[in-house]
């Protein structure tokens, strides 16, 4: 009883949050119209954390201009106005907002049943279905923010205009506020774009195409740490490496479905040889082809092929961002083609994996969202129950947290996500197992069984970590940059304190090389105290300090990256303790 009123109260603080936020971004436009009395107001939503509002403005805005609409914000809620609802005639709405095209489209898609309400807050009046507070008063000058500017096209779609949007966020109260900006300087702080570009990580260029990666040789330290690492386990799992093409026939992609579903994400046709070739959205269709190269037989499964294989699909511009939404990306990809007898078995091996890979980069914060069967589907019921049962015991038996989506599956199959929180609590979707009833019977796919019939199997599809470039955009940002010492880019940097130990500090740092160390010597003309700087700027796990008495006793002086130091470290000792903690994935 104590959990249930514990969730009513949560539910009814977060509702009255979100009618502070909505009411908010009334107060938000009627402080625009103020200072653009020609403007056009589009939608004005609550979102997680906050609300924004779209407007079509005679001029774009600069960041001074926030801070005018803010104060303009805040006489009006020192207005004590009261949001009035009112119901209205489609007429009747069309007249109060003839000079509103925006508003006039919004309305027009009303459904015939469904009531046109307004509401006004002292002469402000806007087209929404509520709710809001009772008065301004309730609103409070010190518990909100406008936060940013941005573009949006009118309903998301590239050919509407652009507007401008303004984002802001509300709270119950001031201190709430403060540490929602403190979370936010911290996400900042973080974010993979700028912590890419102050440790030479990898770059985006526009010029040469949105939304293709260009890794760094320190990024690319970094990849390779993670593949190896992934490849060791998945052979460890049983799995098979394979590779695939980059390109196929259309006649693959019209068998697989993915001209018929996904053709707006895929990039166009190349004519060559008098047939359209697409370049790969997904690698499934190729592993399927591998499948269908050999005659199968039930001794043969269950089979694991896995493949880095880099794919690209056509994200709108407005949606990329970073390492995070990108169009050419490194699919961690894998898939499973199993009996039904060993369905069981496979889903609770592959989440057992999943949960070990997750961990292993250092997410411990797991939770599990099951998706069950939609309306449209393919595929017979029975399969769907079983393979519904097999995702919610394998996550029962890991003793996961979880949510149902019901209905939320694909409609060829239904799917576990893993999603993990990092270290300032954002949460990530990162692993993904999909059952598919629908590509065996596209493709044709079959093995013999122990009677000796030809039958479909089973087929999963599955991604450990996402994609190499999404996962690698979330591990910098969890990290803050700071990366353990297994993945770090350079592990050690060697400081010479003075030219005449540069000879030294390369010997030094060769031989931890051959040690399988990613080790470099810092033999620039800097001084010793910029060089540690600059280690410490690229958050280096280890800088070895080496002069006279380190040269002559095969000795190294430690500062590590926490700021603690050690010094007189026999050398050999420092390479073992390194070791270690490489080998326990530790950070430092």
């Amino acid at each position: 009883m104590a959990e249930i009123m514990e969730k009513g109260g949560q539910d009814a603080a977060q509702e009255k949050l979100e009618r502070i936020r909505h009411s908010m971004a009334h107060v938000m436009a009627e402080a625009v119209l103020q200072m653009f009395p020609t403007a056009q107001i589009a939608i004005g939503p609550v979102i997680e954390n906050g609300f924004y509002y779209d407007f079509d403005l005679p001029r774009p805005l600069v960041k001074d201009d926030l801070e005018e609409i803010t104060e303009r914000m805040k006489k009006i809620i020192a207005e004590d106005k009261p949001f009035i609802r009112t119901v209205v005639s489609r007429d009747e709405a069309r007249r109060r907002f003839s000079d509103q095209k925006y508003k006039v489209e919004l309305l027009d898609a009303i459904p015939a049943d469904e009531d046109v309400s307004l509401y006004d807050q002292g002469g402000f009046i806007d087209l929404c279905r509520g709710p809001h507070v009772a008065s301004t008063k309730e609103l409070r000058s010190d518990s909100f923010a406008l936060l940013n500017i941005a573009g949006a096209y009118w309903r998301g779609k590239e050919t509407n205009p652009m507007l401008t949007r303004i984002y802001g966020t509300a709270w119950a109260n001031p201190k709430d506020l403060r540490l929602y900006l403190q979370h936010l300087e911290d996400v900042e702080k973080r974010d993979n774009r700028r912590l890419g570009k102050e440790q030479d990580l990898f770059s985006l260029h526009e010029e040469a195409g949105p939304g293709l990666v260009y890794w760094h040789p320190r990024g690319a330290r970094v990849r390779v740490a993670i593949e190896n690492f992934w490849r060791d386990e998945h052979y460890k799992n049983g799995y098979e490496m394979v590779f695939s093409p980059h390109v196929g026939r259309s006649w693959l992609w019209e068998t697989s479905g993915h001209l018929g579903f996904y053709k707006d994400s895929m990039y166009p046709a190349m004519e060559m040889d008098k047939s359209d070739y697409y370049v790969k959205p997904m690698n499934c269709p190729f592993h399927i082809m591998i499948y269908n190269n050999s005659k199968r037989s039930y001794r043969d499964l269950p089979i694991r092929m896995a493949e880095l294989g880099t794919v690209y699909r056509y994200e709108k511009a407005g949606a990329l961002h970073g390492l995070m939404r990108v169009r050419g990306f490194t699919q961690d990809d894998a898939h499973l083609f199993c009996t039904p007898e060993q369905m069981d078995d496979e889903i609770r091996k592959v989440l057992e994996f999943s949960l070990y890979m997750l961990r292993s980069f250092g997410f411990q914060d797991v939770k599990a969202y099951l998706s069950t069967r939609p309306e449209e589907s393919v595929g017979e019921r029975e399969r769907w129950d079983a393979a519904t049962k097999a995702l919610r015991n394998a996550i029962e038996k890991e003793g996961l947290a979880y949510e149902v989506d019901e209905g939320g599956g694909a409609f060829y199959g239904p799917k576990i996500d893993l999603k993990v929180k990092d270290a300032i609590g954002r949460e990530w979707q990162l692993s993904t197992v999909q059952f598919d009833f629908n590509m065996s019977d596209r493709f044709q796919m079959t093995f013999v069984d122990k009677d000796g019939q030809e039958k479909r199997p089973y087929m999963i599809h599955r991604a450990l970590l996402g994609s190499i470039e999404r996962f690698f955009g979330v591990l910098i940002e969890n990290y803050a940059g700071a990366f353990p010492p297994w993945l770090a880019p350079e592990q050690i940097m060697v400081v010479p304190v003075g030219e005449a130990f540069f000879p030294y500090a390369t010997a030094l740092r060769d031989r931890l090389r051959k040690e399988g160390l990613r080790a470099d010597a810092d033999l620039s003309d800097d001084r010793m105290n910029a060089k540690i700087r600059n280690a410490q700027l690229h958050k280096i796990p280890y800088q070895l300090v080496v002069g006279e008495r380190e040269q002559s006793e095969d000795k190294v002086s430690v500062r590590y990256r926490n700021g603690n130091k050690a010094n007189d470290v026999p050398t050999a000792d420092f390479i073992a303790e390194v070791k270690a903690a490489v080998a326990a994935r530790e950070q430092v």
